[in-house]
């Protein structure tokens, strides 16, 4: 068995899972098994060896990977992770999710993931500078506008892109900004960025509580995971006046049954190091925050956190997956048999891509748009994915969970493409 060692759960194969939902998504489907063959693994997986100076003056070497899934229908995309736990198995499911995410959200682009084994929280910014313009060496031959584009993803961020597009326009001896999205604004990057994913993860959650008559402004919500998902996710369903009840990160959590104030939590969190120990709030963990008696949970920390015996505690009545792969088919199960509405991560967290498209189409034409204007495209853009894949749901005779339809739905115009392009007959 295979422990996390941030989470010290058992970790388990992400990539195994991601190909079994494909497969059962293709029998559903009626589709040829040519189509599972293109689907189940990525056109290639990189990996490297990349030395770095740390700041005592000693090389340590990190192991790094870029996995490319599928271009059928643009670029690769997909962020790149800095995790101590990372390996192969997951960035190629990660890859997968993307392919199937891009389908989704109705974007022109496939599906990619890279990473980089390490621990950003132990390294100096000096360090991650190092590590980051190595990484790029590294893989710069496989990356491009036109062939594939990074992103930030877990332990990474503007600054991080920001030297991985420096180092990459050194490396073309001109400056490429459209080859990484999720910049800094003065690089090239898109105003909303930093947030799009989060108010994806809203907008979905607020589709949701259509179909269930949830009204926003009565519900309760616990997040767990405060980092950039986890916190604006809180931030925008306090805005819309839903109460956040509690919040754990990687250190513990908090739990207030008459509501937390979530931005005082973040400042307490920048101030300590966790929200655990907040004024006037209980602490709690994850496992328990997932067994309240809220209306709705948003899982935004890591895969596989919703196991069988978390999901037979669950009260919510939604849960919208702002993380990628937080529940494990085995608890997929029990959910739906209890009726509650897994908003699935290939639709509910698809808000970062959508934006990040935004990004790369304005780096490509030089011409940017208002946070207005890319916020009302993204509202857009989410709600119409909600609908096809809430629509398609209730349209299917075997009454396929929401995650199983947003899976068919995926692979379904995947298929049509392939045989357009003359992959499959």
């Amino acid at each position: 068995m295979k422990v996390c060692e941030v989470t010290g759960k058992e970790k388990v194969n992400t990539y195994e899972v991601a190909q079994r939902r494909i497969r059962e998504a293709v029998a559903r489907l009626g589709l040829a098994e040519d189509v599972y063959e293109w689907l189940k693994s990525p056109d290639r997986i990189v990996e490297a060896s990349i030395p770095v100076e740390m700041d005592d003056g000693k090389i340590k070497v990190f192991t790094s990977y870029r996995s490319q899934h599928m271009d059928l229908l643009g670029p690769y995309k997909g962020g790149i992770r800095f995790h101590p736990d990372v390996d192969a198995y997951e960035v190629k499911a990660l890859s997968i999710w993307m392919t199937l995410k891009c389908a989704v959200a109705r974007v022109p682009f496939g599906g990619g993931k890279g990473a980089v084994s390490c621990n950003p929280r132990l390294m100096s910014p000096k360090e991650l500078e190092r590590l980051s313009r190595q990484y790029i060496r590294s893989m710069a031959s496989f990356l491009g506008p036109k062939r594939d584009i990074p992103a930030p993803d877990v332990g990474t961020n503007a600054q991080v892109m920001a030297w991985m597009a420096d180092e990459y326009g050194k490396i073309q001896q001109h400056n490429d900004f459209g080859v990484i999205t999720g910049k800094p604004l003065d690089m090239g990057g898109c105003v909303g960025r930093n947030t799009a994913t989060a108010r994806g993860v809203v907008y979905a959650i607020r589709e949701a509580a259509k179909v269930k008559d949830l009204s926003m402004k009565r519900a309760t919500a616990a997040v767990q995971g405060f980092g950039n998902v986890g916190y604006y996710t809180a931030l925008f369903l306090e805005d819309m006046g839903t109460t956040v009840i509690a919040v754990t990160d990687s250190g513990g959590g908090a739990y207030n049954q008459a509501g937390l104030d979530v931005e005082a939590l973040m400042a307490f969190k920048k101030e300590t190091g966790s929200v655990k120990g907040f004024p006037e709030s209980e602490d709690i963990e994850s496992d328990a925050l997932f067994a309240l008696d809220c209306d709705i949970i948003a899982p935004c920390a890591m895969e596989n956190q919703i196991t069988k015996d978390v999901a037979c505690n669950v009260q919510a009545k939604i849960i919208a997956e702002g993380a990628n792969g937080p529940t494990t088919p085995e608890a997929d199960k029990v959910l739906t048999e209890n009726g509650v509405l897994v908003v699935p991560d290939i639709l509910a967290n698809c808000g970062g891509v959508i934006v990040s498209y935004f990004e790369w189409v304005q780096n490509n034409y030089n011409y940017y748009w208002t946070e207005e204007e890319i916020e009302a495209r993204l509202q857009m853009k989410m709600v119409e994915a909600f609908n096809h894949i809430y629509n398609y749901q209730c349209e299917c005779e075997d009454s396929p969970s929401m995650r199983e339809a947003a899976f068919m739905y995926a692979i379904l115009r995947l298929a049509d493409v392939m045989k357009t392009r003359g992959w499959i007959n």
